[in-house]
């Protein structure tokens, strides 16, 4: 115990010396070198300690202390922090030695003083240089020692990627100081028995042999595709090992973040399938110098749209909004962002006042529209049918309506996939939203009307993935509505690029859908947020764990899984993650009157009515309501 206290006293000594006292040392430690180099070069070169030639030659000595001090001196040897000295260093190092040199024998040759060997001159070179390179190497790896010393004990750590970024992330956590690197990891069979800087590099599968000597595994590498990971991350959690990882390379090289900027694997990088490239033949025309206005902007599909289509350089976006906060927020972001030539107009309105609308497409030549405005939480709107309704509904008739008026050449609808045999009247609102858009698409032939419906997007609001976050932020429980209950996901930035490209691809009346990937157990999901956060599960097996999973029961209209298609068959495009279907709609003159109706029911708050007509609307709605039915039978339906 004393002896470690007597060590970690000198070592905070030896840490906090003045640079002026660290510099006397270094250069100290060179006129010890100088005269050593100079015995070593001629007892090398003639094989005699003491040589008549040295003895000749001993006025180098004082020469080339002489000499060297100020030229070190000056040209910033004593500068440097030792504790970084790099590759960089040592090729300085040599010059200033060459230089050192070249100088001495040039003295030797001018005052006419005997010369040692000509190969003495380069043996001289080379010891300067090995020895003061030495040096300083082996007083940086003390310092490194020592600041390891005084710490708390060092994090055992592995890492995942013998790279360029493993490689660096090594350099980094090595002079930061508190993690000691036990192994590399990598899946190339050609990397194995290798090493980095010492640091034995090894097949994956050796981890379990070492489980017990490695605290964390440190994923580094940036460009790693979501399913790679995905793999790597359930392999390791089946040791029970915490997993923390590297910036994406897209953070590292705008310089958002370090190499040595760990952080833990967000649920986001490991769900859904790798994203494909935008096909810039599909992204750019359409927006780029054109009037595009997205409905919704504040939400999180509506927010997301504008700040891609900002970066196509529309001529004018215009953000309509009823939310005040959301549009605020939206707009306070896209003027940070925006280029100069993108103008904005920020409209706090209502999606269905077909006034405004029209006015609004009327006086600034709108071109394309988004409309992403909705109502999409569930039992939200489960408890609330009637805004539910109006919002979902009315609106995108408004939209279709005010765009035909004011010669829209484009008109795209933002769907779900709780549309398809819907449980709830989110979905059913969305079906009907649906049937307006084929219906304007069939009376309104001058504007072509589409529609992309796709699953859950990961971060929107009302999302789970948030949800249980803050549920494990929370120390638990995680609240699961299901065991079984199964959901698609992909990122917003994703799901609103393909929204973008699908409406350069749209020729009337289209219903497109996105490639949503592989389904995804809700709870598996839970209980894998769980592992990321470091945390263990509670349950039978593990009563003193972490976190619980309790099962609540599914909600009013909450389906087990989820569809895309209803009574069509999908047909690929021009992009492999979007296909385009032709589904069953109604024709306008079925579909006005009821919406009228449905419009009157809304006004007089009559819910009864309101449900039964969307019934009639949508007859595959599983109803979830006992409401007293009027007339039940279906609008005749035809299959474009």
């Amino acid at each position: 115990m004393q002896h470690n206290s007597l060590t970690r006293r000198l070592s905070l000594r030896a840490l906090q010396l003045s640079p002026l006292r660290r510099r006397f040392l270094l250069i100290a430690a060179d006129v010890l070198l100088i005269p050593l180099a100079l015995w070593l070069s001629f007892w090398l070169r003639l094989a005699d300690s003491w040589s008549p030639q040295l003895q000749d030659s001993l006025w180098m000595l004082p020469l080339a202390w002489l000499i060297a001090l100020p030229l070190y001196g000056f040209t910033g040897q004593y500068k440097g922090l030792t504790r970084y000295a790099g590759s960089t260093a040592l090729y300085r190092l040599a010059w200033r030695n060459g230089l050192l040199v070249l100088l001495l024998a040039m003295a030797g040759v001018m005052l006419q003083l005997p010369l040692p060997p000509r190969s003495s001159w380069l043996l001289l070179w080379l010891l300067l240089t090995g020895l003061t390179g030495t040096v300083r190497f082996a007083l940086r790896d003390a310092l490194l020692k020592l600041q390891d010393g005084i710490g708390q004990r060092r994090v055992r750590v592995a890492i995942y990627g013998a790279g360029a970024a493993g490689a660096q992330l090594a350099a980094s956590l090595r002079l930061a100081g508190g993690h000691s690197i036990t192994a590399f990891l990598d899946d190339a069979p050609q990397l194995w028995r290798r090493s980095i800087n010492g640091i034995a590099i090894h097949p994956p599968s050796l981890l379990k042999q070492v489980r017990s000597d490695v605290d964390q595994v440190l994923l580094a590498i940036p460009s790693l595709s979501r399913r790679r990971r995905r793999e790597i991350v359930a392999e390791l959690q089946t040791l029970d090992i915490p997993v923390l990882q590297v910036p994406s390379v897209e953070e590292i090289t705008s310089g958002m973040a370090r190499i040595d900027a760990l952080r833990p694997i967000a649920i986001e990088e490991l769900l859904g399938r790798d994203s494909v490239p935008p096909d810039p033949q599909l992204l750019g025309p359409g927006i780029e110098g054109a009037v595009v206005c997205v409905t919704g902007a504040g939400g999180s599909i509506g927010s997301e749209l504008c700040r891609q289509i900002m970066l196509l350089g529309p001529q004018l976006l215009i953000l309509l909004e009823q939310s005040e906060p959301s549009l605020y927020a939206i707009e306070q972001e896209l003027r940070a962002a925006a280029p100069a030539s993108t103008s904005f107009c920020v409209v706090l309105g209502n999606a269905a006042d077909k006034n405004l609308l029209e006015q609004l497409f009327s006086a600034w030549g709108v071109q394309v529209v988004f409309h992403a405005a909705a109502y999409k939480h569930v039992p939200l709107v489960e408890l609330n049918p009637l805004a539910g309704l109006a919002n979902n509904v009315l609106s995108t008739r408004a939209v279709c309506q005010a765009a035909s008026t004011a010669g829209v050449p484009r008109v795209i609808l933002i769907s779900t996939d709780k549309a398809v045999r819907p449980t709830n009247v989110m979905g059913a609102s969305k079906r009907v939203a649906e049937l307006v858009v084929q219906a304007s698409s069939q009376q309104f032939s001058s504007t072509c009307f589409a529609m992309v419906r796709f699953g859950n997007v990961l971060g929107s609001s009302g999302s789970v993935v948030p949800r249980f976050r803050r549920q494990i932020a929370a120390g638990g429980p995680i609240t699961l509505t299901h065991p079984e209950i199964v959901r698609y996901f992909m990122t917003i930035p994703e799901a609103a690029q393909l929204v973008l490209q699908a409406a350069q691809l749209a020729q009337g009346g289209d219903l497109f859908l996105l490639d949503m990937g592989d389904p995804v157990r809700i709870k598996d999901l839970a209980e894998q947020m769980v592992r990321l956060s470091g945390l263990s599960l509670r349950n039978a097996d593990h009563p003193d764990g972490d976190i619980d999973i309790q099962i609540t029961g599914l909600r009013p209209g909450e389906k087990l899984y989820e569809e895309l298609l209803i009574d069509a068959d999908a047909q690929p495009t021009a992009h492999p993650l979007i296909y385009r279907a032709q589904e069953c709609a109604m024709p306008p003159e079925a579909l006005w009157p009821l919406l009228d109706v449905l419009a009157a029911a809304i006004e007089r708050q009559d819910v009864a009515h309101a449900l039964d007509l969307l019934s009639q609307l949508v007859p595959e709605w599983q109803r979830a309501y006992d409401q007293v039915s009027v007339d039940t039978s279906s609008p005749v339906r035809v299959c474009r």
